[in-house]
């Protein structure tokens, strides 16, 4: 067997450093959106918005939310029915809002107005 020659330096780079600022912006930034979802998850727990409007029209805030996070919120829905409905649609329970294709998306909220 023939070994390859030459030196084996990593081919990835670091992550460049953050200032101080930069990391505190970004920890503002997360804290805020972190605030923004709890609101959204006792919204669609006490039925101020439905889950519907949320897939259709998903704030920025929550295009990196799990779906299955979002729909957990809602009364009713328990982790075993909330995998049925994933399952049937085809979407995986680690896909978020924003990665969800329309397919998925008009299937997902035509099976949850059912």
């Amino acid at each position: 067997m023939a070994m390859a020659t030459g030196t084996s330096s990593p081919t990835h780079t670091a992550a460049p450093e953050r200032s101080l600022n930069q990391r505190m912006d970004a920890l503002a930034r997360a804290n805020r959106i972190r605030t923004k979802r709890a609101q959204l998850k006792r919204d669609l727990k006490s039925g101020r918005l439905s889950i519907h409007t949320l897939l259709l029209n998903p704030p920025e805030y929550v295009e990196t939310a799990k779906v299955c996070d979002m729909m957990l919120a809602v009364p009713k829905y328990g982790r075993v029915k909330v995998n049925k409905i994933l399952a049937h649609c085809r979407i995986s329970p680690s896909k978020t809002i924003g990665g969800l294709s329309e397919r998925q998306r008009s299937e997902l909220v035509s099976l949850l107005r059912r």
